[in-house]
C-alpha cells in the first residue's frame, strides 16, 4: 500500500555560497528508515514537479528533496544555467551529510535541466551517490543551442526554454502569461531584424541570458566554458538509467553519454519511447515511472537485479536489444530528378528558398505543438520542398539506427541550408515524419563536395504497401533560425537574399538516403 506524505515546504539549504536554496521535503509517514532521492530543478518545486516527483516518490517509501536552484524558485543568488550547478549541488550533498533522517546515502532523478544538474553533480561524484535516473537529458547546453558545426541556431528552443528558465521558477501564474505572450509575440519575434531587437516583446523585454546565447555561436568562446558536463560520463561510477524518446530534441545528447558511458566501463540502461520532449509524462509515464522505480529498488534500496537494458519502441511495439546501435545492414537509395527514390538516373533537381518566406518547421523534435510524428501533407505541398519517394514496399522493412542522406549540393549565394527529413508514406497519402537532420553550408563547401546528413536515431518499421520518402528542403524555421543568405551575424543582421538550391544526381555526384536495415528482418545472426 502506498505510504501517506508529510511535506515540509520552504527549508533553506545553504548553495556553495551560502544563498539560500529553497528545498521541499517530502517524506513517508513511517517510523522506517527511508532511501533519499534529490532533485534539482530550474523549473521550481510547484505544479507537476511536486505530483511527478514529490508526492509520487514519497508514496512509494522515498524522502524526496525537490530543491529550486540559484536564482529559481525564491532561492537566493543570480540564476545562470551552468556556472553554480556544479558547487550548488555538492553543497546540497553536504546539508544531507548533516540531516539526523539521511541513511548514508541517496539517488538523483529528474528530467531536461534536472539531468544536466545530475550530470553537473558527476563532474565530482560524492561517495554516497548510489543511482542516477536520468530523463530526456541535457548535458551541453551550447550543443543544445548550436547543434550544427556551422552554428545554426535553435531559436525555437532557446525562446520557449528561456521563458522556462526565466518565469517558470516563479509559479504557475507568471509562467502561463509568459507562454501567452510568447505564443502572442512569436512570428514578430522569428521575422522581424534585427533578431536582437525583434525578440523582446515576445520576453517582456531585455533578457541579458537569450542576448548571451545569441551573440556567442562559437564554442570555443569563454562565455560557454563550463557549459557541458559531459565528462561526468567518464567519471560516474553510480548506475545510470538514460530515458528519452525518438521525437527528444535532447535525443542525441542522450545517445552520446550512453556511448560515452559504456566506453568508461559502464552499464547504463537505456529506454527510447515514441515521445517528445514535453510529452513524456503525458505519454509515457507508466513506463517511464515503473523504469525509475525497478531502477532506484535494485541501486537505491540493493533488492534484486534490473532487467532489460536496452528497450526502444518501434511503431506500436517494444523491443529489446542487446546493443545500441544494433547490428544492421546498410540499404541505399538514390535520389532522382523525377521525384523517385531508388536506383541512379542522372539529372539534378533545384528549388529556391527565401529566408523572408522561410520554409517553417513543423512536427520532429519540437517544443511547440506540433511536435512529435506528423502528417506533412501540408508542409510537402510548398514550392520550397522537394521529395523524393519509393514505389509501395513489397514487404516490410525495419530500420533501427542511425539514417543519413548523402547529398552533392549547390546554393546560389553560398550560404544556405539543408534540411532533410525521412518519413512513412501510408496507403492513405499520409507523409508521416521518423526522423531528421540539419546542416548548414558556408562559401567554403564547393558543388563537388558530399555533404553528409545524419539524421538522429530511429526505430521504424515500414509496412508492405507503404513508401518511403525523404524530403529535402532549405530550413525548419524556427527550429533553426532561418539562413539569411548573407553570411552575416544572426543577431544584427538585416539583410535578407534568397537563394536557388540544386541537389545533383549524376553518377559523379550520386545523391542518396542510407538507411540502417536491422538484421532481424534479414534473418541474420
Amino acid at each position: 500500500m502506498p505510504y501517506e506524505v508529510r511535506w515540509e515546504p520552504g527549508i533553506e539549504v545553504p548553495a556553495a555560497d551560502g544563498s539560500p536554496l529553497i528545498t521541499d521535503h517530502y517524506a513517508p509517514v513511517t517510523d522506517e528508515e527511508c532511501p533519499v532521492l534529490l532533485i534539482r530543478s530550474a523549473y521550481g518545486r510547484g505544479f507537476p514537479w511536486n505530483s511527478l516527483f514529490g508526492a509520487s516518490f514519497a508514496a512509494q517509501g522515498y524522502r524526496v528533496i525537490l530543491q529550486s536552484t540559484r536564482g529559481t524558485g525564491g532561492s537566493g543568488g543570480d540564476f545562470h544555467l551552468w556556472r553554480n550547478e556544479a558547487a550548488d549541488g555538492q553543497a546540497a550533498v553536504d546539508w544531507l551529510r548533516k540531516q539526523e533522517w539521511f541513511p548514508g546515502a541517496f539517488a538523483t532523478i529528474g528530467p531536461s535541466q534536472f539531468s544536466y544538474a545530475q550530470w553537473a553533480l558527476g563532474l565530482d561524484p560524492p561517495p554516497e551517490w548510489r543511482a542516477a535516473v536520468l530523463q530526456v537529458a541535457a548535458h551541453d547546453f551550447y550543443d543544445g543551442m548550436y547543434p550544427d558545426q556551422h552554428c545554426a541556431f535553435r531559436l525555437e528552443l532557446a525562446l520557449v526554454a528561456g521563458v522556462a528558465f526565466f518565469h517558470q521558477g516563479a509559479g504557475t501564474g507568471r509562467y502561463l502569461r509568459a507562454l501567452l505572450r510568447l505564443a502572442r509575440h512569436l512570428r514578430h519575434a522569428v521575422r522581424g531584424v534585427p533578431l536582437l531587437d525583434s525578440y523582446r516583446r515576445a520576453l517582456g523585454g531585455r533578457r541579458q541570458e537569450f542576448e548571451d546565447w545569441l551573440t556567442h555561436p562559437y564554442q570555443d568562446d569563454l562565455f560557454w566554458a563550463g557549459a557541458d558536463a559531459g565528462p561526468a560520463a567518464d567519471r560516474m561510477t553510480v548506475p545510470v538509467s538514460l530515458v528519452s524518446g525518438w521525437h527528444d530534441l535532447t535525443l542525441d545528447q542522450t545517445l552520446q553519454q550512453y556511448a560515452r558511458l559504456r566506453r568508461a566501463g559502464q552499464e547504463p540502461t537505456l529506454m527510447i519511447g515514441p515521445w517528445t520532449h514535453t510529452s513524456l509524462f503525458e505519454q509515457g509515464r507508466p513506463e517511464i515511472f515503473a523504469d525509475a522505480l525497478e531502477h532506484l529498488r535494485v541501486h537505491l534500496r540493493g533488492e534484486g537485479e534490473r532487467g532489460t537494458r536496452i528497450r526502444v519502441h518501434v511503431n506500436d511495439a517494444w523491443r529489446e536489444l542487446n546493443a545500441w546501435p544494433p547490428p544492421s545492414t546498410p540499404i541505399r537509395y538514390h535520389l532522382r530528378p523525377d521525384g523517385e527514390l531508388g536506383e541512379l538516373d542522372a539529372g539534378s533537381t533545384a528549388f529556391d528558398y527565401d529566408p523572408a518566406d522561410p520554409t517553417p518547421s513543423f512536427a520532429g523534435q519540437l517544443q511547440s505543438r506540433t511536435a512529435g510524428a506528423r502528417d506533412n501533407k501540408t508542409l510537402e505541398a510548398r514550392a520550397d520542398v522537394r521529395t523524393f519517394t519509393t514505389a509501395p514496399l513489397t514487404s516490410a522493412l525495419e530500420i533501427i539506427g542511425t539514417p543519413t542522406a548523402e547529398l552533392y549540393a549547390s546554393g546560389s549565394t553560398g550560404h544556405f541550408d539543408l534540411f532533410v527529413r525521412l518519413c512513412d508514406v501510408h496507403p492513405d497519402g499520409r507523409s508521416v515524419n521518423v526522423c531528421d537532420g540539419f546542416t548548414r553550408l558556408t562559401p567554403d563547401h564547393a558543388d563537388a563536395d558530399l555533404v553528409r546528413v545524419p539524421m538522429g536515431a530511429a526505430g521504424h518499421r515500414f509496412e508492405p504497401g507503404h513508401r518511403i520518402r525523404l524530403q529535402v528542403s532549405g530550413g525548419a524555421h524556427p527550429r533553426f533560425a532561418r539562413n539569411y543568405g548573407t553570411g552575416e551575424p544572426l543577431a544584427t543582421a538585416t539583410e535578407l537574399v534568397a537563394t536557388r538550391t540544386t541537389l545533383h544526381h549524376d553518377p559523379d555526384r550520386p545523391s542518396a538516403v542510407i538507411l540502417p536495415l536491422h538484421r532481424a528482418v534479414l534473418g541474420a545472426a
